[in-house]
């Protein structure tokens, strides 16, 4: 009970857009639990709640009064009495019950005012207006109407041959103003007399549709037609072009010379090629045979008539024909309206028998209408609720609120449309208007809106979920305006190029001002900053075209374009060409031990070979530190470049450097510095003494680093980031490529981990991951296809395929159901949803073979179940191992892929 009222004071005074009931539904399941394999129905369920709710306000009512006749609030608002009158056996009786939800039968009914009357009536009835019947019957007064008047709508019957409940998805119309007055005890004696009397209209109005129907279909075997219809064809035949011969007795001069006629011509079309009336001899001696001529042959000669007509008739037979046909045919025609109008006026006196003032005086207004889809054991929830302040109609469907309107509730609630309609009504009194009219203060006279027609208790609970509320949303802002700082500084950075870097300031890492560990003085050190400024006033960076045209063979390192001569190799050395991309190939030294091949390959080493290429001069001037300083300062101006660019999808920088995706989700600058330290001190780079001494002032770099200086664990986390991104890029990118192979289950579920990697990396900032609505868009594409193939297996009834098609459903879309529905601002998602769940429903009013109704009725509760609960998946798909280039290579020929495509509102 107090679940309840925190549930129900939260629905008034929250600031949330929807409130969570699973507290309350939680202890009502408990509570309600009886055979875990039988699912409750929602009337069940309905009746055992106010039944609940009743024994708990008795409680509290009888705790609470002073010698008076405690009064239940439930009892007071929802329960009414009516006087069943009748006879049994012979005998009189009368019994006043209590009723709280009044069930109606659907089946056999267009309205609701006809359930009411069959269902106030039961048995033969005529014995109770007279003395001497033995017949048994009852009829159903209401003495006392509830202020909130529920209709249960029993839409659910038995099937004896399936042995399994069905749902009635027929048409049942319900009015907004529904007028009680005919069914209250104290109109009975009026009622009667309308009852008699519309009993009288309906029998009169039988007859009468019995004698429209003899005109209307006409005619003695099983085909029959309207007479006015009849007689106008005979009007035609009559007036028709006589013929002088019969159709067959013609066709002499055509036939034949034995006779008969060729069995390759239909007689139809030898009839058409007939002569006319005039005998025409033939002057062929020879009898030519009948040509086919397909497109011709049917076409009618001019001379004969269109339609049969009569062989001799005379004209004062003809006249006399017509004038009978034209004067029959409009007495038919008199008749038939005369029908029509009489049995319309029948039908508007039934209607308005009950339209006279003293019959309107008990209206119940429409408040609220509960809908179901689906079939008997299992289906989809939601409700319309009339909101009186704003004269309009709200839609409830699990965490969506949104403006309805009459027509779409009808559509919906009336029944006969997508498997939808209506199984409970809720009327209110509408002359008690204090069941929605605003409260007042009894004090001030203001009106009392939101909280403050709570008690303290309740407003005291709503105060603090609000203020929890308002944190999480200060919080919540916080992290969009952190993200939005962070696109705001990206977008405020130049896109010209970088100016050229600054010589070492004193604010950087210590570790990048003191001298390595190697035979270089601190002089030197000074000197090498000089030198650095001085070439980076005097020299432009410089290409990798110009570096490859650069031959150099000091030290053992020769680095030469491939167009030119082959380079000669120290007898001590291994001589190897490295075809790098973007950069050249080359013909490379390289001492024992050699270097990974993989790792040459990588774009970061592509950018630290340029790099060292164009400080050769510094290098060479003030020694291998003012190199490092010189190399190190043009790469990280170079990825700083690459990360301010805005390049095509396919051409995404991130992938090729780490740093690229460091800087843009600006990461601390120790975090950035060390990983191009350590990229510097790679021992790839010992193939050349020019890298190599760059290589170790590098490694020496990093081992001066502090402990304090740069936090170990915010780096690894930067890094397993980075590789974090790696993954999904690949889960991406296979998903991708088997869904354009059309293997939708295989890139499904690598579409999924592609979506759940990317939401958690987009968490942490805007540039961590991918585009969320690619991504979603290809998840959704894969869920409907996968779904049309399971219903055209399902549809085509061979056991084998009806199975197959099942367990795609169930072990691949049903689980995948929740990730699409757990989002509520995807809209397209959960229009996806429903249109697939509209799909399975559409077979529920098709004839099917039991066995696969069976299956059907198995399936449907997994499916439309509205669960939002992420199911376990199985683990994620085994990744490929890629390289750096292969991985961008691959990357950039998808998404290209993808431009080319239509983007199918995406």
């Amino acid at each position: 009970m107090r679940e309840l009222r925190y549930l129900f004071a939260l629905l008034v005074g929250s600031k949330r857009k929807y409130v969570d009931p699973s507290r309350a539904v939680e202890i009502l399941k408990d509570a309600f639990k009886s055979n875990d394999s039988q699912q409750q129905d929602v009337s069940e369920f309905t009746h055992k709640l106010l039944d609940w709710l009743e024994d708990a306000f008795q409680i509290k009512a009888e705790e609470e009064r002073d010698g008076e006749k405690p009064k239940n609030p439930m009892v007071e608002l929802f329960y009414g009495r009516f006087l069943a009158v009748g006879v049994l056996e012979g005998k009189k009786f009368e019994n006043t019950e209590m009723f709280g939800q009044y069930p109606l039968q659907v089946n056999g009914f267009k309205d609701l005012h006809e359930c009411l009357e069959a269902a106030m009536i039961e048995g033969e009835i005529e014995s109770l207006h007279s003395e001497n019947s033995a017949k048994s019957g009852q009829e159903h007064w209401f003495t006392e109407l509830p202020p909130v008047l529920t209709f249960e709508l029993s839409r659910f019957e038995f099937n004896q041959a399936l042995g399994r409940p069905e749902k009635i998805h027929n048409k049942l119309e319900f009015p907004p103003i529904l007028y009680l007055d005919r069914y209250m005890h104290k109109n009975r004696e009026i009622t009667r007399i309308k009852r008699d009397e519309i009993k009288r209209l309906k029998e009169y109005l039988t007859v009468l549709q019995q004698r429209l129907e003899r005109y209307l279909s006409y005619g003695s075997g099983p085909k029959r037609f309207p007479l006015v219809d009849v007689l106008q064809y005979a009007l035609e035949f009559a007036s028709s072009k006589p013929v002088c011969t019969s159709p067959v007795d013609d066709l002499g001069a055509s036939a034949p010379a034995s006779g008969t006629l060729p069995p390759q011509i239909p007689p139809s079309t030898i009839e058409q090629q007939g002569p006319s009336c005039s005998d025409v001899p033939s002057t062929s001696p020879v009898q030519r045979s009948v040509i086919h001529k397909p497109f011709t042959q049917s076409r009618i000669p001019p001379d004969l008539p269109m339609h049969p007509a009569p062989r001799h008739i005379t004209e004062e037979e003809l006249s006399v024909l017509e004038g009978c046909l034209h004067r029959w045919r409009t007495e038919v025609e008199n008749d038939t309206r005369d029908l029509q109008e009489s049995i319309s006026r029948i039908h508007r006196t039934i209607e308005l028998m009950y339209s006279d003032k003293t019959m309107v005086q008990v209206p119940y207004r429409l408040h609220a209408v509960l809908v179901h889809e689906g079939q008997a054991n299992a289906g989809h929830y939601w409700a319309y609720i009339y909101d009186h302040h704003q004269n309009r109609w709200m839609k409830y469907n699990d965490i969506s609120v949104t403006k309805s309107t009459w027509e779409e509730l009808e559509r919906d609630s009336f029944g006969g449309y997508r498997n939808a309609s209506a199984y409970c009504l809720m009327y209110i009194n509408d002359k008690e208007q204090y069941l929605i009219q605003d409260e007042f203060n009894k004090e001030t006279g203001q009106i009392l809106v939101g909280m403050d027609t709570l008690p303290s208790d309740l407003r005291d609970y709503v105060k603090e979920d609000n203020k929890r509320f308002e944190k999480e949303l200060e919080e919540w802002d916080a992290e969009l305006a952190q993200k939005a700082q962070q696109e705001k500084l990206l977008s405020q950075i130049p896109r010209a190029p970088a100016p050229s870097p600054a010589p070492v300031q004193a604010g950087e890492p210590e570790y990048l001002e003191q001298p390595s560990r190697t035979d270089i003085s601190k002089h030197l050190k000074e000197d090498s900053v000089q030198a650095i400024n001085k070439a980076l006033a005097e020299q432009e960076d410089r290409g990798p075209e110009a570096i490859m045209d650069t031959t150099r063979t000091d030290g053992g390192f020769l680095l030469q374009s491939s167009g030119n001569a082959p380079a000669q190799a120290a007898p001590p050395q291994r001589v190897v060409e490295v075809a790098i991309p973007d950069v050249g190939t080359f013909v490379i030294e390289s001492e024992e031990g050699g270097y990974d091949d993989e790792v040459m390959l990588t774009p970061n080493m592509q950018g630290i070979i340029m790099a060292i290429g164009k400080a050769r001069n510094v290098y060479d001037r003030c020694g291998p530190e003012a190199g490092f300083f010189k190399a190190i300062k043009l790469e990280y101006t170079r990825l700083l470049k690459l990360a301010q660019e805005d390049p095509p999808p396919e051409c995404d920088y991130r992938l090729r450097h780490a740093i690229v995706y460091f800087i843009q989700n600006q990461a601390p600058k120790k975090i950035i510095e060390r990983t191009l330290l350590e990229q510097f001190g790679d021992h790839n780079l010992s193939f050349d003494e020019r890298c190599r001494n760059i290589m170790k002032v590098a490694q020496a770099k990093l081992e001066m680093i502090k402990p304090d200086e740069v936090n170990m664990e915010e780096y690894e986390r930067w890094h397993q980031d980075y590789r974090h991104f790696r993954e999904t890029t690949m889960f991406l990118m296979v998903g991708l490529e088997y869904f354009q192979k059309k293997s939708y289950m295989e890139a499904l579920l690598y579409l999924i981990y592609a979506y759940q990697n990317n939401k958690e990396l987009l968490s942490k900032g805007p540039y961590r991951g991918h585009d969320e609505e690619l991504i979603s868009h290809y998840r959704r594409e894969c869920l409907l296809k996968l779904n049309e193939h399971a219903a055209a297996l399902f549809e085509s009834g061979d056991d084998q395929e009806v199975n197959n098609g099942l367990i795609i459903m169930n072990e691949l879309i049903v689980p995948c159901l929740p990730l699409l529905l757990v989002d509520e601002m995807e809209e397209k998602d959960i229009v996806a949803v429903e249109d697939m769940r509209n799909r399975w429903c559409s077979y529920l009013g098709q004839e099917m073979e039991p066995n696969l109704q069976e299956k059907l009725t198995d399936f449907l509760p997994k499916l439309l179940d509205c669960s939002t609960e992420i199911k376990g998946f199985n683990d994620p798909p085994k990744l490929p191992s890629y390289s750096t280039h292969e991985l961008c290579e691959r990357y950039a020929r998808i998404m290209l892929s993808l431009s080319r495509t239509p983007a199918d509102g995406r």
